[in-house]
């Protein structure tokens, strides 16, 4: 099961991410933009997600995903650790959310990164 150094190295390991401390709790940033952070005890991580696709995977599997109340308005979801099936799953999650924030300099020099089967 991936816990919250899995998403640290992960996060850290796609182009151009740095860990800043916000809201006292580590996120992480692609060219200074947010892509994912470690909540609370760390036992889940926030990760963007449009609206759209959200309802779905909340729906899909409650146990997995949530959307927490003051993230509500905004275009983020919550993924528990503990619920993925792997550290696969987690990259694809955290590789999702870089290409939403990455600029299109940074997706179009890494076109696979957060594509399904991608890197």
């Amino acid at each position: 099961m991936p816990d919250a150094e899995d998403v640290r190295r992960i996060a850290l390991s796609l182009p151009d991410t740095a860990e800043k401390t916000a809201w006292n709790m580590p996120t992480f940033r692609v060219a200074g933009k947010m892509f994912a952070t470690l909540p609370e005890d760390e036992t889940s991580c926030a990760v963007r997600c449009p609206k759209e696709d959200r309802d779905e995977l909340v729906l899909a599997e409650p146990g997995k995903f949530w959307v927490a109340d003051h993230e509500a308005s905004f275009a983020w979801i919550r993924v528990r650790l503990a619920a993925l099936d792997d550290e696969d799953e987690l990259r694809d999650i955290l590789a999702d959310s870089w290409r939403q924030a990455a600029p299109a300099r940074l997706c179009e020099a890494h076109p696979r990164i957060g594509v399904p089967g991608g890197e």
